[in-house]
């Protein structure tokens, strides 16, 4: 496979020019010199299609190359870029936009490009071209979700048999009487989880749908910014932000060094009635079990949670997952077919020891994990060390996989695209 890759292109064609891993004269796309200042396995290059666009958070690549980009906050009343390569080098030369909404979801599926708010989901059909049709007049999907600041991404997956599933994050730490104070007890049951903390589930083509019309799919997950739907097999992962403040309110269970590493940024596998266990347990990657959280009663070692999932993949403590893409493209070596991707964003509760900014790999087979979590590209943050997220010169946020099998990353720090090619050299 990699001999081929690298005496071939793949051709597509947007807004009349081909978009591809070569040239339109059959040379293949330069990467930036540095690799846009990213560290890479062998064989893979790297250059920066965009920059400076904004706040971009995930992002979705079409079959003919367009790529649009979900933007935190709005620029000039615009919340989705779209970016164009008119002569075919690789690099965004035309930028558009529409949507005068903030938020973080976006994907492509089935001819219509879905967008979420902090509070809804809209879509737009999409010509043969795969531009927008109307981009004043969204459909509606869904509206009314719960947005109290903390937590409030409206992430979305698309499954491919017209549902749509929509990150509700809790609106807490770890539902406590008074959020984030020292000695408040939890609250048992928690309420929050009657409108967030979990996944709803609802009709890709239906209109103005609420609460009531949709779902609880999945509940027991402090917050998933990064999901996907896993199509080998067939089903739903994601990867939740665990709790914080372990050391900060105790001291006598968790040290310094435990409390920046503890508890496990978790990847679950979910099905209809998953529980994930949130806020009553965390998992602890060191002793490898799910452990009660203070707040209810636990002591750093005793162990709960015995009817909610286990986690598939546990990462480090807070390094901050903000997106998950399951690769199936044809581009890479085949190690990393139908294995997922996942970009780390950094935490401020990790401070002083900051790890994360980079996108990791995780091998899968028959839709599973197949072998241990890596790191494929790191040096977004521009430094060795970073003692805090604001030093971070950039902060990975979304992936996408173009029609040629390239891999994109978005910053939302500058709105920096990176394009991650292989080229077997």
């Amino acid at each position: 496979m990699a001999n081929q890759l690298k005496s071939s292109c793949f051709w597509g064609v947007a807004l009349g020019v081909a978009l591809a891993s070569c040239n339109p004269d059959g040379s293949k796309i330069a990467a930036d010199a540095d690799n846009a200042g990213l560290t890479l396995p062998k064989g893979f290059e790297a250059l920066k299609v965009a920059d400076s666009i904004g706040a971009a958070r995930h992002i979705a690549v079409g079959s003919k190359g367009g790529i649009f980009v979900k933007l935190q906050r709005p620029v000039d009343s615009k919340g989705i870029i779209v970016l164009s390569d008119t002569d075919g080098d690789g690099r965004a030369d035309v930028q558009s936009g529409f949507g005068d909404y903030g938020g973080t979801g976006i994907a492509i599926k089935d001819g219509f490009l879905y967008a979420s708010s902090n509070s809804e989901v809209f879509r737009y059909a999409l010509d043969e071209n795969e531009e927008v049709r109307n981009p004043m007049a969204p459909d509606t999907i869904v509206s009314g979700l719960i947005d109290r600041g903390q937590h409030n991404s409206k992430s979305i997956a698309l499954d491919g048999v017209g549902n749509i599933y929509v990150n509700i994050g809790a609106y807490s730490n770890v539902c406590q009487e008074k959020d984030r104070t020292y000695g408040s007890p939890g609250m048992q049951p928690c309420p929050i989880l009657d409108s967030a903390g979990g996944i709803w589930r609802f009709k890709a083509d239906g209109m103005k749908q609420g609460y009531g019309d949709g779902l609880r799919y999945a509940t027991g997950l402090r917050n998933v910014v990064g999901l996907d739907w896993n199509p080998q097999a067939g089903a739903l992962f994601v990867m939740q932000h665990g709790r914080d403040n372990l050391h900060d309110f105790y001291p006598e269970m968790y040290d310094s060094e435990t409390g920046v590493d503890l508890p496990s940024e978790a990847m679950y596998r979910l099905s209809e009635g998953s529980d994930a266990g949130w806020p009553y347990i965390y998992y602890d990657q060191h002793q490898k079990k799910k452990i009660v959280n203070p707040e209810y009663g636990g002591d750093g070692k005793r162990e709960g949670g015995v009817d909610v999932l286990d986690p598939v993949v546990a990462f480090p403590g807070h390094m901050a997952p903000n997106a998950l893409l399951f690769y199936t493209g044809e581009l890479f070596p085949a190690r990393y077919k139908n294995g997922a991707f996942v970009a780390f964003h950094g935490s401020w509760n990790r401070s002083p020891n900051q790890r994360g900014y980079m996108v990791a790999f995780v091998p899968f087979e028959n839709g599973q994990p197949s072998g241990d979590w890596e790191v494929f590209a790191s040096g977004f943050a521009g430094a060795d060390t970073v003692a805090a997220p604001g030093d971070a010169k950039h902060r990975p946020c979304g992936l996408a996989q173009g029609p040629d099998g390239s891999l994109y990353v978005s910053d939302d720090v500058t709105g920096a695209i990176y394009r991650i090619l292989y080229t077997g050299e």
